[in-house]
């Protein structure tokens, strides 16, 4: 066991992880030959085609050092804020963290707070300075960041380049040399914790887990502690680039576990194994349940395929356990789930993993947060979705999310920034100068307001040398309305929000220009209206197409035209009362994207 590393690479998004984790599984000869491609870990397409880490990977390798040879577990963490989850889960999977900064960029928001949750954990840290081979390095300004930041000495600073190979056996030998050997008893009852499962269609679903305590062999019999459910071993490795069999798994170690689970709500992440015969008096603390930020609906396109999305959101939540989701109808589009994400970009992972991987077309509904509703008898009720909201006479008031914000920018963008920050209702904190010219900017802003456009706007007015990062704070009072959106006085529960006072006329306004554009024009004139409550606030027609009825009667006494117009008159009045509107899958995502 003492021969035994177990450790994570943490840092920003975009700082070279996964490039680095290349080099090193390079370096080891884990990977030789035909499978040495860039990005070895980052084995989904979505993944290799936007240049991201969506999942956490875990590899285990072998390297030889002062004539013993060392077993070092890596797990490969994302940088996004939205995959922070993930973040968390490796690092209760570790006892050392490889901690990673650009060269050319400096510390940045996701670096500050990957950190923190590494050392609440009580985990050795290794700071590693990379890309040191790029033009614009700024190798001495960084490392004085790093100093400031660790407030470690300056030579234990490594500097790296994944790409050209430069510093990673100095890498692999102060891991061995920093990180400690796991600490668990071998002769303890087992206990061993899951960090990650996988849905496979032929074996059912393959749990991820680390001992922490005893030794785990093919063919036990074990029980998961949180579902109190039963299983037999029928196979136990580890995790090479492929899975690989072994007889037993020892403590310290990360391996897999197969055992023929079919249904995927018996397998919890962060659930602990233990034997039957040898239970574990508790499980194994300290691994807590996610929060999940954004709230959309997703919908099946065909109302038949409900069934399958519900098996399909199963499947996927194994492998994303930041994924929530419960049943919800609506009475534009069917029945579906309410699903919650941890942001934006999230989302739209989900949606494009549910398409390629499942095949399942789905419509998602306008992202929103969670809000207290308190009614005038001082009952509290939770709403996720706008529809939801009680009629507005019974509403005493509403509290919504704000979360405590801190960008880190480039002195030349504050301006910009405070302005962006303040048309969306943020309260300046305080703003700290880091070094030379990066500052940090705090302050407390409403969920709701960040959750559609923020991120990318902040992204394209700093030139994407601001990075963000946040948590949630406390609630707030709010002056929020329902904005509802009719069609021929029908309303869509699909387009209604909750948007704050000051905002909703604007925002009315805009949508019903846009539905304006994206609705197909019909044999019948179509009033679209933005109504809060019982008020209209704004409203645009769709001019009927129209056939010109009169033609025929070319010359001759006037009243028979009126005769024939009047009659056409009546068939658009019936049509219209019968008549449905069909609201397009593209006007549901033009809302998110109205400026």
């Amino acid at each position: 066991m003492k021969n035994i590393r177990n450790f994570c690479i943490i840092a920003h998004i975009d700082h070279g992880k996964s490039t680095l984790a290349d080099r090193l599984l390079e370096y080891t000869k884990t990977v030789e030959g035909k499978d040495l491609q860039a990005q070895v870990l980052d084995d989904m397409d979505l993944e290799r085609e936007r240049g991201i880490t969506i999942k956490s990977h875990a590899i285990q390798m072998k390297y030889n050092y002062k004539g013993e040879e060392y077993i070092l577990n890596l797990i490969d963490t994302p940088g996004h804020v939205d995959f922070s989850y993930e973040v968390s889960r490796s690092i209760a999977a570790c006892e050392g963290a490889l901690l990673i900064i650009d060269a050319a960029q400096g510390i940045q928001a996701q670096t500050i707070s990957n950190l923190y949750m590494a050392i609440e954990n009580d985990l050795e840290i290794i700071p590693v300075m990379n890309k040191i081979d790029l033009p614009s390095a700024m190798p001495d300004e960084v490392e004085d960041q790093i100093v400031e930041l660790l407030g470690c000495p300056r030579e234990d600073i490594i500097r790296a380049s994944g790409k050209t190979g430069e510093g990673v056996f100095e890498i692999l030998d102060a891991i061995i040399e920093k990180v400690p050997a796991p600490k668990g008893d071998p002769e303890a009852p087992l206990q061993c914790l899951i960090f990650d499962s996988v849905f496979n269609s032929f074996r059912g679903i393959i749990a991820y887990f680390k001992v922490v305590n005893g030794v785990i062999r093919k063919g036990d019999h074990v029980k998961f502690i949180a579902t109190g459910k039963e299983y037999d071993a029928d196979e136990v490795g580890i995790l090479k680039l492929d899975m690989s069999p072994r007889s037993e798994i020892r403590t310290g170690d990360v391996g897999y576990i197969i055992s023929g689970i079919k249904t995927s709500r018996e397998v919890r992440v962060g659930d602990t194994i233990t034997h039957v015969a040898r239970p574990a008096k508790e499980a194994i603390a300290g691994f807590e349940e996610v929060k999940p930020m954004v709230f959309a609906g997703v919908y099946p396109i065909d109302s038949e395929d409900f069934e399958n999305l519900r098996a399909s959101l199963e499947k996927l939540q194994l492998n994303d356990a930041s994924l929530t989701f419960q049943p919800e109808s609506s009475a534009a589009l069917g029945f579906g789930f309410r699903c919650g994400f941890l942001g934006l970009l999230h989302m739209e992972i989900v949606q494009e993993r549910l398409d390629r991987e499942f095949n399942m077309d789905v419509i998602t509904t306008v992202p929103n947060v969670s809000y207290k509703v308190y009614d005038k008898k001082g009952n509290c009720m939770e709403v996720h979705n706008p529809s939801g909201l009680p009629e507005p006479t019974l509403i005493d008031h509403i509290d919504e999310p704000y979360i405590r914000a801190s960008v880190i920018t480039n002195t030349t963008f504050i301006g910009p920034i405070m302005t962006l920050c303040l048309g969306k209702r943020g309260i300046l904190l305080k703003q700290e100068y880091i070094s030379g010219d990066r500052v940090e900017i705090h302050y407390d802003m409403p969920l709701g307001e960040i959750v559609i456009d923020f991120y990318d706007k902040l992204k394209s007015i700093s030139k994407g040398y601001a990075s963000f990062d946040y948590h949630i704070h406390d609630f707030r009072p709010s002056k929020l309305v329902k904005l509802d959106i009719l069609l021929n006085g029908e309303p869509v529960d699909a387009l209604s929000t909750l948007t704050h006072v000051d905002n909703s006329v604007t925002f009315g306004r805009r949508m019903c220009e846009k539905l304006k554009e994206l609705i197909p024009r019909q044999q019948f004139d179509i009033a679209i209206q933005a109504a809060i409550g019982a008020k209209i606030i704004a409203r645009e027609t769709i001019k009927a197409v129209r056939k010109d009825v009169t033609a025929k009667c070319y010359g001759g006494d006037i009243s028979r035209k009126r005769k024939l117009l009047e009659k056409q008159k009546e068939g658009k009045k019936r049509m219209k009362q019968i008549g449905t509107v069909e609201v397009p899958q593209k006007a549901f995502l033009a809302v998110l994207k109205l400026d």
